[in-house]
Formats: C-alpha cells, sequence, structure tokens
C-alpha cells in the first residue's frame, strides 16, 4: 500500500483511539478490541505461509500483469517479477494476523475475498478458518497460476480459485446463493468500482457479515468512497485502522464510527 501522504498518517496516530481499547465507549468495539486486535497468538500456520512468502520473494519470474484496477503506482508496465510482487504487493505479515483472527471469529461457512494477488492473505484467511470455503477472486491469470502452485504447496484445501473480473465472478457466488460471514476486498483502488462491490456484496450481507476493506486511505478517490460506504443504511459500526476499514452491520449496537491503532 502506498499512503496519500505523511499528513494523513500523522493525523491517524493523534486521534485513533488507544490499541488497548482506552477511551472506547461502544462495549461491542471494546470486546472486538480486545478478543481480535489485541489477539498476539502466534499458530503454526504462520510459519508456512511466511516460507511460501519468502519462496515468492527468491522467484525471478517474471509474469504479465493483467491489471484490471487501477494499476499501481511503484509498477510502470506490465512485466514484473514475482519477487518485487511478493515484496511490495502482498500483505504484510501483521495484517495476515489480523486477517485470520478475523476468518476465526466471522468466517462462518463461507469468505469472499476481492484480489488474491499471490495468495497470502487468502492463505491466511483458510488458516484462521479451516471449516470455511474462501472463495477467492484473481483477474490476472498468470498471477492466479502462481497463488494455486502456494495453495497446493501450503495444503490448503478449503480455497476456491476463480480467475477473471469481479463483475462476472461475483454473480457467480449469488447463484451459487455465497452467504459470506467474512469479505476482504483488495482489488480495485477507485470510487465506482470499491462502491459497486461493496454494494453486490451488501445484497447478500446479513446482520452477521463483516466487510474488509484495504487501502481506504490510497488516495483520496479511496477516502471519498470509504466515506460514502460508512453512510449506508444498515451499516452500523465502522473502524478505520487506516490500512483498512471495517464494515459491520449489527443490530441493536449504537451507530458508531471509530479510528482505532493497530
Amino acid at each position: 500500500m502506498i499512503f496519500t501522504g505523511s499528513l494523513r498518517y500523522i493525523e491517524y496516530l493523534l486521534f485513533a483511539r488507544h490499541r488497548k481499547g482506552h477511551g472506547i465507549h461502544s462495549p461491542f468495539v471494546f470486546d472486538f478490541v480486545n478478543r481480535i486486535l489485541r489477539n498476539k497468538t502466534v499458530h503454526p500456520f504462520v510459519l508456512t505461509i511466511e516460507k511460501l512468502r519468502e519462496k515468492n520473494i527468491r522467484d525471478l519470474r517474471i509474469i504479465n500483469v493483467v491489471d484490471l484496477g487501477a494499476g499501481s503506482r511503484r509498477f510502470k508496465t506490465s512485466s514484473r517479477k514475482v519477487s518485487e510482487i511478493a515484496k511490495y504487493s502482498a500483505i504484510p505479515g501483521k495484517y495476515g494476523i489480523l486477517l485470520s483472527n478475523m476468518a476465526a471469529e466471522y468466517g462462518k461457512s463461507s469468505i469472499i475475498e476481492f484480489g488474491t494477488s499471490l495468495g497470502i492473505s487468502t492463505m491466511y484467511l483458510a488458516a484462521g478458518s479451516p471449516g470455511s470455503v474462501v472463495y477467492t477472486m484473481e483477474g490476472c491469470p498468470q498471477t492466479s497460476r502462481i497463488a494455486a502452485e502456494n495453495f497446493r504447496e501450503g495444503g490448503f484445501d478449503n480455497i476456491v480459485l476463480m480467475t477473471g473480473s469481479f463483475d462476472d465472478l461475483l454473480p457467480q457466488l449469488k447463484r451459487k446463493r455465497v452467504k459470506p460471514g467474512l469479505v476482504f476486498i483488495d482489488g480495485n483502488h477507485k470510487k465506482e468500482p470499491l462502491c459497486r462491490y461493496f454494494s453486490g456484496i451488501y445484497e447478500i450481507s446479513d446482520n452477521d457479515t463483516v466487510i474488509i476493506i484495504d487501502d481506504i486511505h490510497y488516495s483520496n478517490e479511496m477516502e471519498i468512497a470509504w466515506n460514502e460506504i460508512r453512510s449506508y443504511e444498515n451499516v452500523s459500526v465502522t473502524i478505520d485502522l487506516f490500512r483498512m476499514g471495517l464494515v459491520f452491520f449489527r443490530k441493536g449496537v449504537t451507530r458508531s464510527g471509530y479510528t482505532l491503532r493497530y
């Protein structure tokens, strides 16, 4: 992720509530902080996933990346080394652990991911909730093949990898009547597509669904989208972790928005 400016991050550090829950008056959010954000348990699967990350960082293959989203600020051409994608684009381990904690808590029977890339985030989701099916969508065929290699080598059998446009694949999930417990959106850093994907997921979500949006401060456009999403009628709680935004639909919980350190 590339931050839109150091001032935004300074504002985040100044105004974010304490990571231990100090100053949080919502019992729901306080409970979330203590059970999810503060859960630093290191599971054996972390070692497996991080070994695959290191393998990809050493992978000097060059692939042609089909980017259906906003494109990359770091990479200027479609030809990229796998090592560079693994180093600069894959989710950091800290946030991978957060994804696994949230998958364990909210994954239920199914999880949906927009944007597989090399599959690092996908494996954290799958490992966190081994009883869930993780439907992950990737627009680039060559990137998708490397993700499939990682899933096989890591021994993950609860991942369904779908390759193609999100606009084509999401209707397939709707026809399957997939009801996600958790959704991770990290595939297009433009306002219009992000809001469109959120609306599509919104239609098949329920009171227990949690949506995670990556890179909410990537650009002014993403921040506008994030603020628009926060205003949806049934959204009860939003949490801004600077890198990620979390959206809850809990009935009976006072509508609120928090900025928390992680």
